[in-house]
């Protein structure tokens, strides 16, 4: 199946969701998540050390 051409509003919607999506993207982890990411890389660490201890 060939694709039919976008309209014009098609390409305003497309360029608006890039400019919405793409300031999310540069927004910074909230403080809340990198704690968790945090915690998750501390465990994953501890429970590879102790299964190499076993």
């Amino acid at each position: 199946m060939s694709e039919k051409p976008k309209n014009r509003l098609d390409e305003q919607i497309d360029e608006n969701l890039r400019r919405v999506y793409q300031s999310a993207v540069n927004e910074p982890v909230p403080d809340r998540f990198a704690q968790l990411l945090a915690q998750l890389r501390k465990s994953e660490t501890d429970s590879e050390k102790s299964e190499a201890d076993a």
